[in-house]
């Protein structure tokens, strides 16, 4: 594609507006929107002025002014808006070196691409996330100095004091949802519509369904693609989820752990790695996997307390990565096993169909920086030869103390996973992908506008544990 496609595609389409969309660094979207009469070819290489001093993690107001540059790689008419809106994915450049800015969380997955080709290894690095998701009825919160609370209500939870009549035959019971039938599914048709959203963006579904937890727990796959463009299909399929849900009056939330006492939401990372058409994970060791499998297994073990802090990057995400719970803490790979961090899926003998899911992720993450990550450990692992260990083919969650005591885990929070990052990074400086900079800057931005927020906040429940203390 290029600038010249994407006028006639205006043209043909009758466009009246463009959209520019970007990332900030905690991994929010956002969107500057322009005249069709402003769009030219000329623009895709002068960019369009913003103020990045007013996002998240971005610059000082001494240094506000960048550019967007539109890549004409990717674009999608907006299936949401009134009037005819064009989308593009933009790069976001400093006015006065012309290079990509530092902190663009883009920036860093196309440097990514770049160093795995430089080194030799493979030409791309192709991820399949599974990003599940709750769709609430209703939601509400707040924070006072006084007072704080948090409410949502699902027909389908038995837990909720919805407007659904309190018939149990018809509700989700907790831990048991998992792709039940309508009337006990009652998203399917929301589901549907999302399906067919995303296929008008470009992106192409796999499969919809239910997932375990009760209140309206979704999963939607979809196809894998480079690191590149897969993590653009995150941030546009997180944005259709919402948007569709909206529009059935519901709230879609990609936040882990919104429910207690039922499972979260991960984002299971499926990766390999390809030279042309040959997949370079197949082979003769354990599980059908290549040397070259194994190795990158070895590096994302190694890291994985470090990934974590991109990968799992909220306060919220590990009361989701809770020892013996439901998801994987314990970072040992295994077939089939999704106890294990590292899960290899047994369902294709196919060598194409050979793969790592990592477990621990989730939908909170900036895709563009997780992502990275794990292919940057990866390659550490392959480069250095890094032995995974022995595979763990048990059900970890029966496990006991002592048969674990020699198997490593994730950090417990999130300050710890930062802890983690401080003391392991160099393996993410490799090719200039991540930058000290942007390094310092996320685990700043973390500390003080995530960790210690909460650290400093009361809980209902530490009202009900402590108050009579």
């Amino acid at each position: 594609m290029d600038a010249k496609t994407v006028l006639r595609f205006t043209i043909d389409e009758q466009v009246k507006f463009v959209d520019l969309r970007f990332t900030d660094l905690p991994g929010s979207w956002h969107h500057l929107t322009i005249p069709i009469n402003q769009l030219s070819e000329s623009v895709f290489d002068s960019g369009i002025g913003f103020d990045a001093s007013s996002l998240r993690g971005w610059a000082s107001i001494n240094e506000s002014d960048m550019l967007l540059l539109p890549d004409p790689e990717r674009f999608w008419v907006d299936p949401f808006f009134e009037e005819t809106t064009l989308c593009l994915f933009a790069n976001v450049v400093d006015p006065l070196t012309r290079e990509g800015y530092e902190l663009d969380p883009r920036g860093v997955a196309r440097r990514a691409e770049n160093y795995l080709k430089q080194t030799g290894i493979a030409d791309g690095c192709y991820f399949g996330p599974e990003a599940e998701f709750f769709i609430f009825d209703q939601v509400s919160y707040y924070n006072d100095v006084n007072s704080a609370g948090y409410r949502f209500e699902s027909g389908e939870g038995i837990w909720s004091s919805g407007k659904r009549e309190d018939n149990l035959g018809f509700r989700v019971r907790q831990k048991e949802g998992y792709v039940p039938l309508p009337p006990v599914d009652s998203l399917h048709d929301l589901r549907s519509d999302i399906v067919q959203n995303l296929q008008a963006v470009g992106i192409e579904p796999e499969m919809h369904h239910h997932e375990v937890a009760s209140g309206g727990q979704c999963e939607i796959d979809f196809r894998f693609s480079t690191l590149l463009s897969t993590a653009d299909n995150v941030m546009l399929f997180k944005y259709i989820v919402k948007n569709t849900a909206f529009y059935y009056g519901k709230a879609a939330t990609f936040m882990p752990k919104p429910m207690f006492g039922d499972n979260g939401s991960g984002m299971h990372c499926h990766q390999s790695l390809w030279r042309g058409d040959k997949a370079l994970f197949a082979g003769e060791e354990y599980a059908g996997l290549s040397e070259m499998a194994l190795h990158y297994a070895g590096g994302i073990l190694k890291h994985a307390a470090a990934i974590a802090a991109f990968a799992a990057p909220t306060t919220n995400s590990y009361k989701r990565l809770v020892p013996g719970y439901e998801a994987p803490v314990n970072l040992a790979y295994s077939r089939r096993n999704r106890s294990a961090a590292i899960r290899i899926p047994m369902y294709s003998q196919s060598p194409n169909a050979k793969r790592l899911e990592v477990r621990f992720p989730d939908p909170t993450c900036n895709p563009y920086l997780a992502f990275a990550a794990m292919m940057l450990a990866g390659l550490d692992g392959i480069l250095n030869r890094i032995d995974p260990g022995e595979p763990l083919d048990k059900d970890i969650y029966d496990l006991s103390p002592e048969e674990l005591k020699n198997v490593p885990t994730l950090p417990a929070s999130l300050d710890r996973a930062l802890e983690a990052l401080e003391a392991d990074y160099s393996f993410l400086l490799k090719g200039n992908v991540f930058s000290e900079t942007l390094i310092d800057r996320w685990i700043r931005y973390k500390r003080t506008k995530e960790v210690d927020v909460i650290r400093m906040r009361p809980t209902p429940m530490e009202f009900q544990l402590y108050f009579d203390a």
